[in-house]
């Protein structure tokens, strides 16, 4: 299973604070994760997901591009970090 984690305005705006999803047995990588999110629920989740400055981290790390996913991967998305 993929643990999905959605995060301050993110979450807000997909209505969703997680899923639990399948892992395939034929891999995904986090770009192929984040179409198959956006297909299945629309434009809606679509143009959230593929704002500007999206963070996507793995376990905690945040991935500056793409990376492959296994099964038990934390996958979480949030809108960059700002302050001061």
């Amino acid at each position: 299973m993929l643990k999905v984690l959605f995060f301050a305005r993110v979450r807000e705006q997909l209505g969703c604070a997680s899923l639990d999803l399948p892992c395939p047995e034929s891999g995904l990588d986090l770009d192929m994760l984040q179409e198959q999110l956006c297909r299945e629920h629309g434009d809606g989740w679509r143009d959230v997901l593929e704002e500007d400055n999206m963070v996507r981290a793995v376990n905690q790390v945040v991935v500056a591009g793409n990376c492959a996913l296994t099964d038990g991967d934390e996958i979480a998305f949030f809108p960059p970090v700002t302050g001061g």
